[in-house]
């Protein structure tokens, strides 16, 4: 199971499943397998109404996000978020990696319809950039990853502020309410003493909240973050541990799988709609942009001898990686135009394209400064 912790495995799979689906789609096993993860499994007595695909996004994909929450409070306990002179770079490159993004897609798009995609953009995909840098940047020092890692974590707190709430409808407070005490419950628990009752106890809440919150009309992988945030340090690290390798092997390169499983529509892409060309350019060069923008504004914030300055070399390395949108922007793209199939099919093919062409951008610089490093060692600050 350790080869699924390897972050340089866990993005391959990924683009595996991504190109898998994709090219699936488009041959005669296509409608078949769409008829497939399009049927129902429905849960009638729990109010639960969800397609096989349904269950991928809104069920599996809490638990990368469960993942998520524990990187994220870890990161504010004892990483580069614990002390604000230090988060201060990630957090700002991270806020113009999501607002120049934004920016890029509502300029491009501007029919009402289609504004509702201005989140695709704005999303990093961790597995993604890590396993890209892990590749591509050995020679880099340990702090460019933290970096990326900080800046990743923050950027994933963003998209799921985004999501709950921009694709919200319909809220119902009830559900809202009552999954309140199951967390807390959970929290509480998570802090008790080991046990198989105990795990089996945190299940069963987990699994509660979840069914609560999608109950109450949020999307219902704001549960598995909730979740990740109120456990305890101990078990939360024992949970990561524990689960990490069924989400790298499998949550994630199903999830990739599902949102590529689309047909290519037979136009030329001169007929393309504006969501897939505003997705092509804000991805890649709205992230370039924002994150470096806001890491420079960051670095001129604080005191040119801190430690904590970021050379630009490695900013501009984050910020090619940082493009790479992927899951989340395809979880996005789903939750945007859930009721416009052919704009999602654009806007799901843009993520591709975008990617890709971020993965080229930031792998090429990350190439780049790794060789600078290494004709150089000394040139931190370069």
């Amino acid at each position: 199971m350790s080869l699924f912790r390897n972050e340089r495995v866990s993005a391959l799979l990924l683009v595996v499943a991504a190109v898998l689906g994709l090219t699936l789609a488009n041959t005669g096993f296509g409608p078949s397998i769409q008829a497939f993860f399009g049927g129902h499994a429905d849960i009638p007595w729990l109010a639960v109404h969800l397609s096989v695909a349904h269950w991928v996004t809104d069920g599996l994909l809490a638990i990368f996000f469960f993942l998520a929450a524990i990187e994220l409070k870890h990161e504010l306990a004892h990483g580069e978020l614990a002390n604000p002179r230090k988060a201060l770079v990630p957090a700002v490159a991270a806020v113009g990696g999501v607002i120049a993004p934004a920016l890029v897609f509502l300029l491009l798009v501007r029919q009402p319809q289609l504004s509702d995609g201005w989140p695709i953009p704005t999303a990093t995909d961790i597995a993604f950039a890590l396993g890209a840098l892990a590749i591509f940047g050995r020679a880099l020092p340990s702090r460019v990853r933290a970096f990326l890692l900080a800046l990743a974590v923050i950027d994933d707190l963003i998209a799921i502020v985004i999501i709950a709430l921009f694709f919200t409808a319909d809220l119902q407070p009830t559900p809202l309410l009552l999954a309140v005490p199951a967390l807390l419950v959970f929290g509480w628990l998570s802090r008790k003493v080991r046990g198989p009752w105990v795990v089996a106890a945190l299940i069963a809440l987990g699994a509660l909240t979840w069914l609560l919150v999608y109950l109450s009309g949020i999307h219902a992988t704001v549960a598995g973050v909730a979740l990740g945030l109120v456990m305890a340090g101990g078990s939360a690290g024992r949970a990561r541990h524990a689960i990490e390798p069924f989400s790298n092997g499998l949550v994630l390169p199903l999830f990739a799988f599902v949102a590529a499983l689309v047909v290519i529509p037979q136009v030329g892409l001169a007929q393309m709609s504006p969501v897939f060309w505003a997705i092509v350019i804000a991805l890649p060069a709205g992230k370039l942009v924002g994150i470096t923008g806001g890491a420079l504004i960051a670095n001129a914030l604080g005191d040119r001898r801190s430690p904590t300055r970021i050379p630009v070399g490695d900013i501009l390395v984050v910020a090619g990686l940082g493009g790479i949108g992927f899951t989340i922007s395809l979880l996005m793209n789903e939750l945007a135009f859930a009721g416009q199939h052919a704009i999602a099919v654009d806007g799901t093919l843009g993520v591709l394209v975008a990617s890709l062409l971020a993965a080229i951008i930031g792998s090429t610089i990350t190439v780049v400064r790794a060789r600078q490093y290494r004709l150089k060692p000394a040139a931190g600050s370069a």
